[in-house]
């Protein structure tokens, strides 16, 4: 939170906080702390991750994909970085 109080003081426009999924606790944290927009990193390894337990048949990708989202936007980001996009456009377009 110093970090964050810090480059707030340093002006700047959006905090980015990451990797998003094993922060969850610090975006809802930033949320209730301070009034800056936030952004949410889900890195490639979270990415890689669902896709070796998809392609292994452990999980259903949409839904796990769709989960993480729903995670990191309730805990408070306001935008999500992720290479999830593209999927999961396509998933919410088919519903």
């Amino acid at each position: 939170m110093r970090e964050v109080e810090t480059d707030i003081q340093e002006g700047v426009d959006i905090v980015m906080i990451k990797p998003a999924l094993a922060y969850l606790d610090l975006i809802s944290m930033t949320r209730e702390k301070f009034n800056v927009p936030i952004a949410a990193y889900s890195v490639s390894g979270e990415y890689a991750l669902v896709k070796a337990a998809a392609m292994a048949g452990y999980i259903d990708e949409k839904e796990v994909t769709l989960e993480i989202l729903t995670a990191i936007k309730r805990a408070g980001a306001d935008m999500i970085v992720t290479y999830f996009s593209k999927g999961a456009a396509k998933t919410l377009n088919e519903r």
